[in-house]
């Protein structure tokens, strides 16, 4: 099947210009897009597609341009020695393709947020991060504080414009206010910010003062902060919209507030349990009794069994902390760490002698452990 005429194609008359050539591309293109055309009109959209895009590929390279002009097909076929089809034509279909996309999906190229078109660049501000440490029973019952951060406001001399008063910015003559300049390079075209305005599309000849022509001033801010009960080491807070702000009326970004917990004088965390050290004298792991612990929410009280040995845990259920995502409160394990009596009065020393004798008369029922590991020693040295 011949190939219909390429100004035919988009709707154009021959010595059509460049911009009308651009205008009715993006038009057309939009129209046939494979994204806006579902169903049963999608297989004739995407022939119509194609056939829109090979004529501006064509009518858009001035050098295929001329020669189709003058030669028709003939002239930028490649097969017949015409012009140069393939890879040359890319760069202008691809600076026009990055126009229709924004319009499309309504952003533009270079990471822009907002409509498409040729205004500055807008972009979303950087987040923030403050650590903020509290202690274990903050973490664990939740509070409400208030914290300090620099943040950015108004210059109250230039009201924002960045420009000394009784001035004002100009357009950049750099990218003529578009805030964006391209760069082409063999096949490439490649947009970026305007190196001149930084992506504003305004330039100030005579800038404020006060804010050196940026429109702003640091301050310290006061945000108020809601520390929720059971929250963990490293966990962290999001407060939308105070981080950073953004560029050319861009979106602010986030402030994180990131929890350290400070070291506690008995308790350490694990998860939702906690685990202490409970020192227990030698005399009442011997005989057993009632002693008291600490929780977080107070005192609580368990039971020694008569012989108690070092490093046995009593576990007290739902005496530990109730997580963030947790139904119930974990627990707290209590550690029994026998003391040795130190500083001995000569009395004292007289009578647990006596008592160490009296042991040792006793036998091995006195000390279980200790016929087991002599035991295993002797097995070491056979």
């Amino acid at each position: 099947m011949a190939k219909r005429d390429f100004y035919e194609v988009l709707g154009l008359t021959k010595g059509a210009s460049d911009e009308d050539i651009k205008k009715a591309y993006r038009k057309l293109a939009m129209k046939f897009h494979p994204d806006r055309n579902q169903g049963d009109k999608a297989k004739e959209a995407e022939e119509k597609f194609k056939e829109v895009k090979e004529a501006y590929e064509m009518l858009s390279d001035p050098k295929k341009k001329a020669a189709y002009d003058q030669y028709g097909h003939a002239g930028v076929d490649p097969n017949m020695g015409g012009g140069r089809g393939g890879p040359e034509g890319f760069g202008g279909f691809a600076d026009a393709f990055g126009d229709i996309f924004g319009d499309i999906f309504g952003q533009g190229g270079g990471g822009r947020r907002g409509g498409g078109g040729g205004g500055p660049q807008v972009y979303r501000g950087s987040d923030l991060s403050y650590a903020m440490e509290i202690t274990l029973e903050e973490a664990a019952a939740g509070k409400d504080t208030q914290i300090r951060i620099p943040a950015w406001d108004e210059c109250g001399i230039c009201h924002g414009s960045g420009a000394k008063p009784g001035t004002s910015a100009k357009t950049c003559p750099t990218c003529n206010g578009s805030g964006t300049v391209h760069m082409r390079q063999g096949f490439f075209s490649v947009q970026q910010s305007c190196p001149h305005c930084q992506g504003t599309g305004k330039v100030i000849p005579d800038p404020c003062t006060a804010c050196n022509g940026q429109g702003r001033v640091k301050k310290t801010k006061t945000l108020e902060v809601k520390i929720p009960a059971g929250i963990n080491e490293g966990m962290r807070i999001r407060s939308a919209g105070n981080g950073e702000p953004g560029t050319n009326g861009g979106p602010p970004g986030d402030l994180y507030i990131e929890i350290r917990i400070k070291q506690h004088d008995i308790f350490e965390r694990d998860g939702d349990d906690l685990h202490c050290s409970v020192p227990v004298p030698l005399t009442s792991a011997a005989l057993g009794g009632n002693i008291e612990v600490p929780t977080l929410g107070g005192k609580a009280e368990i039971e020694i069994p008569e012989g108690t040995q070092h490093g046995k845990t009593f576990r007290l259920r739902g005496k530990g902390i109730k997580g963030i995502r947790s139904s119930y409160p974990g627990d707290l394990y209590c550690h029994i760490s026998v003391e040795t009596p130190v500083k001995l009065t000569e009395h004292q020393r007289k009578l647990l002698k006596e008592l160490d004798e009296s042991f040792r008369k006793g036998g091995e029922k006195h000390s279980p452990n200790s016929k087991s590991w002599t035991d295993r020693v002797k097995n070491i040295f056979k």
